[in-house]
């Protein structure tokens, strides 16, 4: 089997077998091709492919990206020989070969609940108030992925008990409460929707042209409420939903719970996506520990 035809195999498999989103097929599309591109000269198929190809074309990339792009691609690598040898197209596999460089990951941006009160406050003034409302009540209220609310349609929720059918990462479908506020933006959003263009559509975020709301028009409007209400440019979706799980953990919410939240397939993740404030850790010394209080013992 020649290099292109095993790699646009596999990215079937991703799509279709392993119901991989859209943006993640995409990425290992990029990564693939550029692999396929760098050692086709030498390997044509993909029995010929040996460790000594796949660290040949490391060395040429890893002179211009981070050790992030680097470790993202050998996982891409590492997935797409895994599943060749699967499958019984090659013996052995040459990607374990390889080893990922450290990467130090980035603590998501901190949002403190006063800067989230500030800018869900300044949505209510705004051209498209009811819109922008309810988009970062869903984000901070609710937990959600900016890919999850743009896929929510007019199906997705049952105001009556108060929750939302949510499609996550994997096609994995969780049900999530809708707190009051989430909730009565919701109510005041589906008002006015009945009156937009395109207002037979599935899809429950539109546009004013009556078009589904997309991940960059929704990433735009937290940017400037962000910007506006709490002076914070950086702001992005992802982080209304660090702030939803690290308020959560504050409050005294269980993280097994805030996992179930956030839909992650991993606790180590959701403990990333947290922070424990300072403040809220000294409390939690005080409270817990023998030797708190001025060194003294309880």
């Amino acid at each position: 089997m020649r290099l292109s035809e095993a790699k646009d195999a596999f990215l079937r498999h991703l799509a279709s077998e392993r119901r991989a989103s859209p943006h993640t097929v995409a990425a290992y599309r990029r990564d693939l091709s550029q692999l396929v591109l760098a050692i086709e000269p030498k390997a044509e198929t993909i029995d010929a492919i040996d460790a000594f190809a796949l660290r040949s074309w490391l060395g040429q990339i890893a002179r211009g990206v981070t050790s992030t792009t680097v470790a993202r691609k050998i996982a891409a690598a590492k997935s797409w020989m895994r599943w060749l040898r699967k499958r019984g197209h090659i013996v052995n596999n040459p990607a374990d070969a390889l080893s990922s460089p450290k990467v130090r990951r980035k603590l998501p941006t901190l949002v403190s609940a006063e800067v989230a009160g500030d800018v869900i406050a300044i949505a209510d003034g705004q051209k498209f108030a009811v819109l922008e409302k309810v988009i970062v009540e869903l984000l901070y209220g609710c937990g959600l992925r900016v890919s999850e609310l743009v896929t929510l349609n007019t199906d997705s929720f049952e105001l009556d008990e108060a929750t939302l059918r949510v499609l996550g990462k994997g096609s994995k479908e969780r049900m999530v409460p809708l707190g009051a506020k989430a909730l009565q933006a919701l109510r005041a959003y589906l008002v006015q929707r009945s009156t937009m263009r395109g207002s037979e559509s599935v899809a429950l975020l539109l546009t004013a042209r009556g078009a589904r709301l997309n991940v960059r028009a929704v990433q735009r409007i937290v940017k400037r409420l962000g910007a506006l209400g709490a002076g914070r440019a950086d702001l992005h979706p992802h982080a209304l939903r660090h702030a939803c799980a690290t308020h959560m953990l504050e409050g005294g919410a269980d993280l097994r719970a805030i996992q179930e939240l956030l839909g992650h397939a991993s606790l180590s993740t959701t403990q990333r996506y947290t922070h424990l404030s300072m403040e809220q850790l000294t409390r939690v010394y005080d409270a817990a520990h023998p030797l708190a209080g001025n060194g003294k013992q309880r």
